[in-house]
């Protein structure tokens, strides 16, 4: 009876399991999965589009379907006006780690990890006659030093449109670069 409970309860895991491993490897937008779904716009490209869209890339000039194809749907769409025109701007967004106060991915402690580690502090403490030596950070806050350091949404991509071309576009670099 156990050992039947044990086997269907593993059973299900692993359905589950495979399911949401599906989920995350097909759920995910490519470009060569939105040229798959629009052979039909893709075809209608010019040959140097293709090849750009291929690649991911845009040009000035393309078309806000060839855009999508190449960079997928904007997180954000932004009208504005730009020399007597109307105009949209689509930003995407992507993630980046934040380290505080300098603090490197090399664990606590000076940029790139130098010191003991841990700030590379030694303070010597007398309590009573007796002397202590504490090796630490003195500014430690578990809170801004946590193991796991924040992640933090930036703008990565911009492009502009004019009657639905490309008249500007731009690649932004990360914040927070230490």
């Amino acid at each position: 009876m156990i050992f039947q409970m044990k086997r269907r309860f593993f059973s299900w895991a692993l359905t589950l399991g495979m399911a949401a491993g599906a989920l995350f490897l097909f759920g995910c937008e490519t470009t060569e999965s939105r040229i798959s779904a629009h052979r039909d716009l893709f075809n209608s490209l010019s040959p140097t589009d293709q090849q750009l869209v291929s690649q991911g890339r845009i040009r000035p000039g393309m078309s806000q379907g060839a855009v999508w194809l190449a960079w997928g749907s904007p997180e954000e769409k932004a009208p504005g006006f730009m020399r007597g025109h109307a105009t949209e701007t689509w930003v995407y967004y992507e993630y980046t780690t934040v380290y505080p106060y300098g603090y490197g991915p090399y664990g606590y402690g000076y940029p790139y990890g130098g010191g003991f580690g841990f700030g590379g502090v030694g303070v010597i403490h007398a309590h009573h006659g007796r002397r202590f030596v504490i090796f630490g950070d003195p500014f430690y806050d578990p809170f801004y030093y946590s193991a796991i350091p924040p992640r933090v949404q930036y703008p990565a991509k911009t492009v502009t449109f004019v009657n639905g071309r490309v008249v500007a576009f731009q690649h932004l670099v990360p914040p927070y670069r230490y």
